[in-house]
């Protein structure tokens, strides 16, 4: 017996979601959602669609936007009570495999040591993973010693197994605990640190409460830029919009259930297009860590030449999953705000940058980040060239590394 139309429609958009909330997504995954829709009907589908029904009417002003969620929500977490954002072995696979990142970030480690005297500086990995990648660069380049500190107990087992087969054990010290929590053997503080501890929303790992503590224990000089790398973590934003809040509608789909908690994409995926440039919302120095909340009033404006290059993009990715009138199906979700994407930048020293989209565009490109999608309005808001997206965004983040952020973006958009 076929099922009942809303619920297939519910399996294809949990099916979507699951890789989006809790890992890493494809674009396959949505055209299977939309194929699949496909096969079932296309009449009930069309109902759906364009015009939304809670869009802005043609003589309305404004429509309230908002979001609210902390770091770990939708995450692995290390602890049962949820405070700590914590990785499985397929997370730490794709960082390292991460061809953005990881060669820029060696390429990092081995400038601040060729700048020093061989054999003199003493480095600190915070957050080292299973394979204690960095720390390994770190004592392969003419480090004098390296302590590796890691949260998770299977992750520092790994990275102890992996420095002594590397035959390291002598030159990388593997320190299993929160930071915070952790005083360097003897005293002694290190030359420069490495703290990947960047998350897709750049706060959400604890680098802030993480940096603030090192600042007063760890380092020797932390107020120096070339002590830390990255010395600089960036959150851009960009009002976006969503192809499956486009298909997916009451009363077949309630974005509410979402809670709050943001969508994650892979930062290569065309089910989601930027509607402005985008701009910094959360900027943390390391050698000036400054104050952890972190508030930012702006406007946005939609640019009509990127929606009509979205329905291009959203056209190509509909016609992937052979959907009916899919230049219908794309203007209408280019003509749309779903919320406001986020995603990280590093600056690793004067010369070295890590996107995890394209700079200054936002554009996609491959990255083992993800572009986090808050769901700002139970049904996309209807937008066009010219249009303002006016939004507060509240970034709280803690000074205690067990205590997520929470991050809360409020708002209008306002037809002019």
């Amino acid at each position: 017996m076929m099922a009942p139309f809303p619920l297939l429609l519910s399996c294809c958009i949990a099916l979507t979601f699951i890789p989006r909330i809790h890992g890493f997504s494809t674009p396959s995954t949505r055209r299977a959602a939309l194929q699949q829709l496909q096969k079932i009907s296309f009449t009930p589908f069309v109902t759906l669609l364009p015009p939304p029904p809670n869009a802005v009417a043609a003589d309305a002003e404004s429509t309230p936007i908002s979001a609210a969620w902390n770091a770990v929500d939708g995450l692995n977490s290390l602890e049962s009570e949820k405070k700590f954002v914590s990785f499985d072995k397929s997370a730490y696979d794709a960082m390292v495999n991460d061809k953005s990142r990881t060669p820029l970030f060696e390429q990092a480690i081995i400038n601040r040591l060729k700048s020093a005297e061989p054999d003199s500086q003493v480095v600190l990995d915070l957050g080292t993973g299973p394979g204690a990648f960095f720390a390994v660069t770190a004592a392969k380049n003419g480090a004098k010693k390296v302590y590796a500190i890691e949260a998770s107990k299977e992750a520092a087992a790994s990275a102890r197994d992996t420095v002594k087969k590397l035959g390291y054990e002598e030159k990388i010290i593997i320190l299993e605990g929160f930071s915070t929590d952790i005083t360097l053997p003897g005293g002694e503080k290190a030359d420069f640190a490495i703290a990947e501890i960047v998350g897709s929303v750049a706060s959400e790992e604890g680098a802030y409460a993480t940096i603030l503590d090192a600042h007063t224990r760890l380092l020797k000089n932390p107020t120096d830029p070339t002590s830390w790398i990255p010395n600089r973590i960036q959150t851009y934003a960009a009002p976006a919009s969503y192809l499956l809040h486009n298909l997916f509608l009451p009363p077949a789909f309630d974005w509410t259930k979402l809670d709050g908690e943001p969508v994650r994409f892979n930062c290569k995926d065309e089910g989601l297009q930027l509607l402005s440039n985008p701009i910094v919302v959360e900027d943390i120095s390391f050698a000036d860590i400054g104050k952890g909340v972190q508030k930012k009033q702006t406007t946005f404006t939609v640019d009509g030449s990127r929606v009509e290059d979205n329905i291009k993009m959203f056209t190509a990715e509909l016609n992937k999953g052979k959907m009916a009138d899919a230049e219908k199906i794309a203007t209408t979700t280019a003509n749309s705000f779903t919320g406001i994407a986020l995603w990280p930048r590093l600056t690793l020293d004067d010369t070295v940058q890590v996107n995890s989209r394209q700079y200054p565009s936002g554009g996609h490109q491959k990255s083992h980040w993800q572009t986090v999608l808050p769901i700002m309005a139970p049904e996309p808001v209807t937008v066009k060239g010219g249009d303002q997206i006016t939004v507060s965004f509240d970034f709280d983040v803690p000074s205690e590394v067990t205590k997520p952020s929470s991050y809360k973006i409020s708002g209008n958009v306002v037809s002019v």
